[in-house]
């Protein structure tokens, strides 16, 4: 299990450059977004490898057969 993690760093000028890790996919944005409507007017963003990769979750079906030989 990753480790999930924001990251803020708040420059002497107001401006706050902001680091999400271990979150897959686009459910960052949903983290961050109560935080940065506090903090103010985004200026800019840049997505992470993370961002576009896709959890992936599978299923397997396990079946059995018998045959009976006389």
């Amino acid at each position: 299990m990753n480790m999930e993690t924001l990251e803020f760093i708040i420059y002497p000028d107001g401006r706050v450059h902001e680091k999400v890790t271990g979150i897959v996919g686009q459910s960052c944005t949903v983290v961050t977004a109560a935080i940065e409507s506090e903090l103010g007017h985004v200026v800019s963003q840049a997505q992470t490898a993370e961002y576009f990769r896709q959890n992936l979750e599978l299923t397997t079906t396990a079946t059995a057969t018998t045959q009976a030989t006389w």
